[in-house]
């Protein structure tokens, strides 16, 4: 059940994130003919997962993410790091849609992911195109007033991700091993 929720919650997050990506980013939607926000969060959430669109070359996960801020990226980057982020959480709940009783989840997963969010975070407020504007707008400042509420969801991400990693780790006794995080901040591994 405490699963269920926290897929339920994650999804919200995410489908809410990629509105918002959207809505700051228009040019990225228009990228896709015909597309619609609405039409682009279906696209994207689906469970299991669809493969990746062809602008990704079979990417998923991470590798997706890094793919939407390559500064030369001609796909859609809102499509590419959302769907990177989607994937890449449900590989944390072993790629199911649904959990049952007997399902084994690994908290090192959970405690990775969140690390990574953090990391895409950090991405997103450096990275560059080839002409120098940011890959993709998030926060703003408008007459000295911040709009924080990319990282609001972001960090709602990372909590949900965390609180799960420590949950799974308190079911079984086990411990979450903590990395260190490196000066190119490199994505941590997710996955089975």
């Amino acid at each position: 059940m405490v699963s269920d929720i926290h897929i339920d919650q994650t999804l919200t997050l995410l489908k809410t994130l990629t509105r918002k990506l959207y809505k700051m980013n228009p040019g990225e939607l228009s990228k896709t003919p015909g597309a619609t926000i609405s039409s682009r969060i279906s696209d994207i959430f689906k469970c299991p997962a669809p493969p990746p669109e062809s602008a990704l070359s079979g990417r998923r996960a991470t590798q997706a993410m890094l793919a939407g801020l390559e500064p030369d990226y001609e796909g859609d980057r809102v499509y590419a790091v959302m769907y990177g982020l989607f994937t890449m959480l449900h590989m944390a709940y072993n790629n199911k849609c649904d959990m049952f009783m007997l399902d084994f989840l690994i908290s090192q997963n959970f405690y990775n992911s969140a690390r990574n969010i953090e990391i895409l975070v950090w991405r997103l407020k450096t990275r560059h195109t080839s002409t120098g504007n940011l890959c993709l707008i998030t926060n703003t400042v408008e007459d000295n007033i911040s709009n924080l509420s990319f990282e609001r969801i972001f960090g709602k991400l990372i909590a949900l991700s965390d609180s799960m990693a420590l949950i799974i780790a308190q079911r079984g006794d086990r411990f979450v091993k903590q990395a260190v995080q490196m000066a190119g901040m490199r994505f941590l591994p997710v996955g089975i």
